[in-house]
């Protein structure tokens, strides 16, 4: 049972996919200007971490080594195309604004980079929850760069009003360099400078 729980929420902090290994970056520029987006995405990929890391671990005994970087592309991008049709059919305008990012998912390293590393060597509840924590590890990284980034260039959350118009007419003004994909890279910058002087043990790495 311990175990287990590692598994689920260790990469919530000390190994978190993100500001840890420093995988899957390259999303933050992309789908973190709202919340909104960033929630989706942060599901989408659990989602697909999870269960591409079940199948492969179910599968593994049975796939020869010269093609399994093959079956583990058909397997995460046909959760892809499952996800990305659920999107579209659930919540179409969010699936717009995530455009191609939903579909890249299959190349993100975190997902393959599970299979290939835990799944293909451990048992598929455990390969499950590991695929679902490294999931949701990363998603806290871009939900915490979204609120930042939405809060401080817009003003709103999740589409909703937050500063309040009265700070506008004496002279608040919003962060229009917060909506720029640079600012995404030096968000998560010191989030990991953040995690790092907090855990003392990784500034050793």
């Amino acid at each position: 049972m311990n175990k287990n729980l590692r598994y689920l929420t260790g990469p919530f902090s000390k190994e978190n996919p993100v500001i840890v290994q420093i995988l899957g970056i390259c999303s933050a520029l992309a789908v973190t200007v709202q919340l909104k987006p960033a929630v989706v995405m942060a599901l989408s990929v659990a989602v697909v971490t999870g269960f591409s890391s079940l199948i492969m671990s179910v599968l593994r005994k049975g796939v020869p080594s010269r093609i399994r970087i093959i079956v583990q592309l058909v397997v995460i991008a046909t959760m892809v195309i499952l996800v990305d049709q659920f999107l579209k059919a659930f919540v179409y305008d969010v699936s717009k604004q995530l455009s191609v990012y939903v579909g890249l998912i299959i190349t993100n390293c975190i997902v393959m980079g599970r299979v290939e590393a835990f799944a293909l060597a451990n048992k598929p509840w455990a390969s499950f929850l590991d695929g679902v924590g490294n999931g949701f590890g990363y998603g806290i990284i871009l939900v915490i760069t979204a609120f930042v980034r939405e809060l401080t260039g817009s003003g709103t959350l999740y589409g909703y009003r937050i500063i309040p118009e009265s700070w506008y007419e004496h002279g608040y003004a919003n962060n229009g360099l917060m909506l720029f994909p640079p600012m995404a890279l030096i968000i998560v910058g010191c989030i990991i400078w953040a995690h790092r002087s907090w855990n003392k043990e990784l500034q050793e790495k």
